[in-house]
């Protein structure tokens, strides 16, 4: 394990190209894969939910999915962390509020779509 430019940890895997061979054999088939020091949750991490802001735009309602955008941004540019902070759970409110809502939205169609046409039905 070695030490990158960036100061994240590097470490070489050999990956077997061989089909069928479990164990580690060391010949030109081989691959070798640099491996960063990263854990896996970085991807989760994301103390502003910008990232929910987007999937907020995308699969939810777009209107407030903008909202938590706005108050994402704001999260990462404001100086005082206490109003970073504020920011930042506006922004996963108005998220989660958005895709909540995109979801209701699309389970009530069918549900009154049967409504009415049983009200229709017992009207004839």
């Amino acid at each position: 394990m070695s030490n990158s430019p960036d100061g994240t940890a590097v470490e070489e895997v050999n990956l077997n190209l061989l089909p069928g061979s479990g164990e580690a054999q060391h010949n030109s088939n081989s691959l070798t894969q640099v491996v960063t020091g990263q854990s896996a949750t970085y991807c989760c991490n994301d103390r502003h939910h910008r990232k929910l802001a987007i999937c907020s735009i995308i699969c939810g309602i777009s209107c407030i999915g903008i909202k938590a955008l706005i108050n994402s941004v704001k999260a990462e540019e404001a100086t005082d962390p206490e109003e970073a902070t504020e920011f930042s759970r506006r922004a996963r409110k108005f998220g989660i509020i958005s895709i909540v809502t995109w979801f209701i939205f699309l389970t009530s169609i069918p549900i009154l779509m049967a409504l009415i046409s049983y009200l229709l039905t017992l009207r004839d």
